[in-house]
Order: C-alpha cells, then sequence, then structure tokens
C-alpha cells in the first residue's frame, strides 16, 4: 500500500500531528474540516457559514489532492447541535444538487466557537 500525504495552503493547517488528506490507492481520505477561513485562521460566524467554509476547504483539499466534491462518495458530519440539521441540509443542498454522496451526522462536542466538522472520502 501506497500512500500520499495531501497538504494546501488553500485550507486550515492541521492543528495536531496530522494530515489534511492522505491519498491510498485512488481514494482520498480527508481529515475532518472546521468553518475557517484559512486567510484568518478564525471561525466564520453561524452554521450555515461554517458548513459552507468547511465545505470550502474539503473542496480546496480535494482539487489538491486531484478529486473534487463531485467525486465525494461519505462525508461524516459532527453537529455541536442536531438542531441545525435542517441548516446543514439546506447548505447541502446547494453544494449537492444531483447525486449527493453517502452522509452520516451525529451531535458531537466540538471545541470553542466552532458548530459543525465534515470529513469526507473520496474517489480521484
Amino acid at each position: 500500500m501506497q500512500k500520499k500525504v495531501i497538504m494546501t495552503n488553500r485550507a486550515p493547517k492541521p492543528a495536531g500531528p496530522y494530515s489534511q488528506a492522505i491519498i491510498v490507492n485512488d481514494t482520498v481520505y480527508v481529515a475532518g474540516q472546521l468553518g475557517i477561513d484559512p486567510s484568518t485562521g478564525q471561525a466564520v460566524e453561524g452554521v450555515e457559514a461554517q458548513v459552507a467554509q468547511a465545505l470550502d476547504n474539503i473542496q480546496a483539499i480535494l482539487e489538491e489532492a486531484g478529486s473534487s466534491l463531485e467525486k465525494v462518495a461519505k462525508l461524516g458530519v459532527f453537529l455541536r447541535d442536531l438542531s441545525d440539521f435542517q441548516a446543514l441540509n439546506k447548505v447541502f443542498q446547494m453544494r449537492f444538487p444531483a447525486s449527493p454522496p453517502a452522509r452520516t451526522t451525529v451531535q458531537a462536542s466540538l471545541p470553542g466557537k466552532f458548530l459543525v466538522e465534515i470529513d469526507a472520502v473520496a474517489t480521484l
């Protein structure tokens, strides 16, 4: 098994000893992304904005890997509050209007001001 580390300045730097993404064979595994604007290093405000920013970060990482949001097979979503489920779906319907990926959504304790974290698995 060969693996390739993916890193881009178009997404936030990892906050610990992990990679933004890893490619194994023809699959890209993207680490959980928060609603952090990579140009400021700060959280954006509101759940819809954080979902959109997390997806922007995932998109930047996937593009660096040679993939795209259209090739996402599975997303893992961690919401601070499940009452934000409809807001999450609103953003997802705009980003994935046809053939949305499989998804798991769970409630989770997230650090600081963060309302959502999203990880992804995509093909090349």
